[in-house]
């Protein structure tokens, strides 16, 4: 206060002047210009002085605050960063920790690069199938390891991404489907159009379990799908059923839209019962417990597995939008929650460095028109058939290919991006209206009547006709004969592959061998191929719900 009492009295005053011009003194406060009359006394000099020396503490004093609020606003967002860095790192350890990945534990140094790489850009190696232009995740919904259903798998998935052009497909394979036990690990074991090669089946929802019996992990499971949709299987990725509904819970329930009135009396319940599970049409925020019985009901759905799957994408889809919202993701304790639920939760072999990848592919991609195909037999038209096989305490009900071999699947998820190529061709295969006879040199007189339904009925070909051979000698193998010159071929094609059949140029030993476009000759490897009986779709069903009440706690 002295020192700028004494600057004032120090300057010079000019009396014959009525105001002096300025104080253009370096410590005036904010600046500011001051005019000063002539006559002035000492102490208006004073009051000017005490005026602008408060002004001037009043700015320091605001500095300090702004300087402390600055240091606590680091410090929060420092001690966010540090429980974010912690937290996650420690959540993918253990998400990637597990016997069935290949893929080696994250380092903390991978970690460190991978978050600091928008700032300091890294190599960008490509993501498993992306060089292909196709990406194929196997997702896997199981009860749990604590659950009586343990590890069997409710829901099989896969999602394909199409990196080209920028889609998405989810193709899902139901849980009763009988597939081949594949030597996982033999160096040797691929994947044939032409199916199974080897005796031992089982339903493909013990194969995860098996496998981790066996110290083999996912492998089993992650080959059988691979040979079954003759595709490579990038990356995959385990969710248990307890942990699908802490997540929803954790981050305070997700919002959907019920298209429909949902009433289901035989939802299974606790200590194999039925419970009644009913949700109204129209807008609801879903619990963990209700939307697992959402994307779990299939008794009151018109459609289905289809319908399920359907329901299933949407839970998929509101998920991802709430975990992604500033809201939870801005929430310690929610996000704090999430993240230890996902650690004990989810199995993936999907690396830490490759999690920004996918982050940014998924928003390249179209995630609101997903293709979503479900692999069944619920109508005439499906590619599986309801079939049985005996054990030792009573027929265990399964669905098998309609065509006994995985060809009409492989041809599907071959073709999962654009489903006009198939119907292109059913209706390329009607124009040529093609007539077709069977000859049976099986041995099996029953085999007959199975090529001829599968041909009419399954396969679209309309003029399919017995030819009775006079010939009682044997054929090991089964041939299609061409006598339509080429002019059959979307038809040839289709028997070749489906039934199978191998294109032969010897006529059989019949006089009217040349009324017909193609003649098949059913040979003895054929047998075993088409050994499953069809049964009704009531059977499985009632099989179905036993396994509900029986795995449910």
């Amino acid at each position: 206060m002295d020192s700028i009492k004494r600057r004032v009295a120090e300057k010079p005053r000019e009396a014959e002047a009525p105001f002096q011009k300025k104080l253009s003194d370096p410590y005036t406060p904010y600046g500011e210009e001051l005019f000063v009359s002539a006559e002035d006394s000492e102490q208006d000099d004073n009051e000017f002085a005490e005026k602008y020396e408060k002004k001037f503490q009043q700015g320091r004093l605001i500095k300090k605050i702004i300087f402390i609020l600055i240091v606590i606003a680091a410090a929060v967002i420092l001690s966010y960063a540090v429980f974010f860095f912690c937290k996650t790192y420690g959540t993918f350890k253990k998400i990637s920790l597990v016997s069935e990945s290949t893929t080696k534990p994250i380092s903390l140094t991978s970690y460190t690069r991978t978050i600091i790489s928008p700032i300091i850009p890294d190599e960008k190696q490509p993501l498993r199938g992306e060089q292909a232009e196709r990406i194929n995740i196997l997702l896997l919904g199981a009860a749990g390891e604590k659950k009586p259903g343990g590890n069997l798998t409710d829901t099989i998935m896969v999602m394909s991404i199409d990196t080209k052009n920028k889609k998405v497909a989810l193709l899902s394979l139901p849980r009763d489907f009988y597939a081949r036990i594949p030597a996982s690990t033999r160096e040797d074991a691929t994947s044939t159009r032409g199916g199974p090669d080897s005796e031992s089946y089982a339903k493909i929802n013990t194969l995860y379990p098996i496998g981790l019996k066996q110290d083999d992990g996912i492998n089993l499971i992650k080959s059988a799908v691979s040979e079954i949709l003759d595709e490579e299987i990038n990356y995959y990725l385990v969710l248990d059923f307890e942990g699908f509904k802490k997540v929803i819970n954790d981050i305070g329930g997700i919002n959907i839209t019920n298209e429909r009135d949902i009433y289901d009396p035989r939802y299974p319940g606790p200590n194999y019962s039925y419970e009644t599970f009913s949700l109204a049409k129209g807008f609801h925020t879903l619990d963990g417990e209700t939307a697992l019985k959402y994307v779990r009901e299939r008794h009151n759905d018109p459609e289905g597995d289809f319908g399920r799957a359907k329901r299933q994408q949407q839970v998929i889809q509101a998920v991802k939008n709430k975990i992604f919202s500033a809201k939870t993701f801005l929430n310690v304790m929610t996000l704090n929650d999430l993240l230890t639920t996902l650690g004990n939760s989810v199995r993936t072999d999907i690396s830490f460095e490759e999690i920004d990848d996918f982050i940014n592919l998924s928003q390249e991609v179209d995630m609101q028109n997903i293709t979503n195909v479900v692999v069944d037999a619920w109508k005439k038209d499906s590619l599986l058939k309801v079939s049985h096989v005996p054990t030792a305490n009573a027929m265990m009900f399964i669905l098998v290919p309609r065509v006994g071999n995985y060809s009409e699947i492989q041809d599907l998820s071959e073709n999962i991006f654009d489903l006009n190529k198939i119907k292109k061709r059913q209706e390329a295969i009607a124009a040529e209206e093609a007539k077709v006879g069977i000859i049976n040199q099986s041995g099996d007189s029953q085999l007959t009547y199975k090529i001829q339904s599968l041909i009419k009925d399954k396969l679209g070909i309309k003029d399919a006709r017995i030819v009775y051979s006079p010939a009682s000698n044997i054929s090991e193998k089964t041939t299609a004969l061409d006598n339509s010159s080429g002019a059959k071929l979307f038809t040839l094609d289709e028997l070749i592959k489906k039934i199978p059949a191998s294109l032969s140029t010897q006529a059989p030993e019949i006089a009217d061998s040349s009324d017909y476009d193609i003649v098949i000759t059913i040979g003895k490897d054929l047998i075993d191929v088409y050994k499953y009986e069809e049964d009704s779709m009531q059977d499985l069903q009632n099989a179905e719900d036993n396994q509900e009440l029986m795995t449910n706690d």
